[in-house]
């Protein structure tokens, strides 16, 4: 399943980085529970979805002025619609599961509202389809395995901690400068793991990508003050019948945090001061700002 970690994946979260967490710890002014001292204590007002602190689709930032200052409403595009179709596909079928509310991939697609996610086609039906299953499939194997080795557990037992995700959780940012309803797409409550999603190739990933992940970890300190070091970004992308899923783990050390911090405060600027920070030199045609710079 997307969250479940392969085996490889297990190697390199056991071995390598939560030794590296522990070795090299992380400063408690950086910390989610230290939201009101600097540099974690907003500097204004502006409260802020995670996705625009976090997003450098736009170089200068000219995405979040747009949004939130101009109060423009962006196009969607086949990319957005397919991102967000696959989060849905994803999340959905992991709660059908948990609560045993049937698991039949076309009763969802049928309720899938077309206006909400532009562009519905058989390509798109095909790929949320495999990834409907798939998620379905392994958190079966995951909760059968685990039911034959603990014989006197609970059902709620066997499912707390065969399929351990907090799955579009909501949270709150506000202590932060951020929105109050947050979602992140995952957290593994047992291994203390946050999971981003992305529908994309991940060869084309910036570093960037990780800011998801992490600001989401902070958050999740700021509210129940327990240390979360583990970010994970999973890419998913199409290539034939078989999606491919990608995992780029990662400990969230004091460069990720200082630069989410960075990322939240110019942004939060932006915002409160109504500063335009202008066009970049050259703008992808993909963006769904571009009719509003163009």
């Amino acid at each position: 399943m997307v969250y479940f970690l392969s085996d490889m994946d297990r190697k390199v979260l056991l071995n390598k980085l939560l030794p590296l967490a522990r070795e090299v710890g992380v400063s408690t002014e950086l910390r989610g529970w230290s939201w009101a001292q600097e540099p974690l204590k907003p500097l204004y007002d502006a409260q802020l979805p995670m996705y625009l602190v976090c997003s450098k689709y736009c170089p200068t930032g000219r995405d979040i002025f747009l949004k939130l200052v101009k109060k423009v409403s962006p196009k969607p595009n086949y990319a957005l619609g397919q991102g967000k179709l696959i989060h849905g596909a994803i999340s959905d079928s992991i709660l059908a599961f948990v609560n045993g509310q049937g698991t039949q991939f076309d009763a969802w697609w049928s309720r899938v509202r077309a206006p909400e996610i532009p562009m519905l086609d058989d390509q798109m039906r095909q790929f949320a389809s495999a990834i409907w299953d798939y998620t379905v499939n392994s958190c079966k194997v995951q909760h059968d395995g685990l039911a034959m080795q603990q014989p006197f557990a609970s059902p709620r037992d066997v499912m707390a901690t065969s399929v351990p995700f907090l799955v579009e959780h909501k949270v709150s940012g506000e202590l932060l400068g951020l929105s109050g309803i947050l979602s992140p797409d995952c957290y593994d409550y047992l291994r203390k793991i946050v999971f981003d999603v992305k529908v994309m190739e991940p060869c084309e990933a910036p570093q960037w990508m990780r800011l998801y992940a992490t600001g989401y970890a902070i958050v999740l300190e700021s509210i129940h003050e327990v240390p979360v070091d583990i970010g994970c970004t999973v890419f998913i992308s199409r290539n034939g019948p078989t999606p491919q899923i990608k995992r780029d783990l990662f400990f969230i050390n004091e460069d990720m945090r200082r630069w989410w911090v960075e990322e939240r405060d110019a942004k939060q600027e932006c915002v409160a001061q109504k500063k335009d920070p202008g066009m970049p030199d050259a703008c992808p045609e993909s963006c769904i700002y571009w009719e509003h710079c163009h």
